[in-house]
């Protein structure tokens, strides 16, 4: 799942060229508001991976869209093709080149990692503590620590641009750096169920294996 631990990894790259950060008070709010308040979220992003020298490791690029709560479809399309997909039970990793879908018990996949502030549920915050606000070249922003220390990552930082989450920047712990930039994004508009749903192909490996579905009680 190679791009899973990159999506769940760290967040920082322009803690090196911000020249000026203004103190701002509403951060918290935002974040707060994107966590209850969005329930579906779509657009395109770009991602990049830069090591602790500041080296450029890898970009990459696809689409992302979130069924709240507990549903989320990650698809990478450059340079090769990879699906994340959460249904809700499991997270299906699906490398299309190598044949090959990974899945875990989505509980497992994605306790105390930044992914529960984008497919989790209003309680994912719990798990963060707010470690300040500030704005810098137009877009407030907003640095999440993680309560468990022993998560992987050392802190995110969500980027919103007149209220609409635009950015996000994940510092791990070695030191290697994940940003996402945002486009076209869409929020609260229907998504069709079955985006969030995965059959693994014919022919395909599976490595791993899936956790039943809870049946809810009549």
């Amino acid at each position: 799942m190679r791009h899973l631990s990159y999506l769940i990894a760290g967040l920082l790259l322009f803690a090196a060229v911000r020249a000026a950060e203004t103190v701002v008070d509403d951060g918290e709010a935002l974040v707060n508001a994107f966590v209850t308040d969005v329930v579906t979220f779509s657009g395109d992003f770009e991602q990049s991976l830069i090591d602790p020298d500041g080296r450029l490791l890898e970009t990459t690029s696809g689409t992302l869209e979130i069924q709240r709560p507990g549903r989320f479809r990650w698809v990478y399309r450059e340079p090769y093709v990879q699906w994340l997909i959460a249904d809700g039970t499991n997270i299906w990793s699906y490398d299309v080149d190598l044949e090959q879908v990974t899945v875990k018990p989505q509980g497992d996949a994605l306790a105390n990692t930044p992914a529960l502030l984008l497919g989790g549920s209003e309680q994912a915050m719990d798990q963060f503590e707010h470690g300040g606000s500030f704005v810098e070249r137009g877009l407030t922003w907003v640095r999440l620590l993680p309560v468990d220390t022993d998560s992987g990552f050392r802190r995110v930082e969500l980027g919103f641009d007149d209220g609409r989450l635009s950015r996000m920047v994940f510092l791990d712990n070695l030191e290697q750096t994940t940003v996402v930039v945002l486009k076209s994004v869409v929020v609260n508009e229907p998504i069709d169920a079955a985006r969030f749903e995965f059959a693994v192909p014919d022919g395909v490996d599976v490595v791993g294996k899936p956790a039943a579905a809870k049946l809810s009680a009549d």
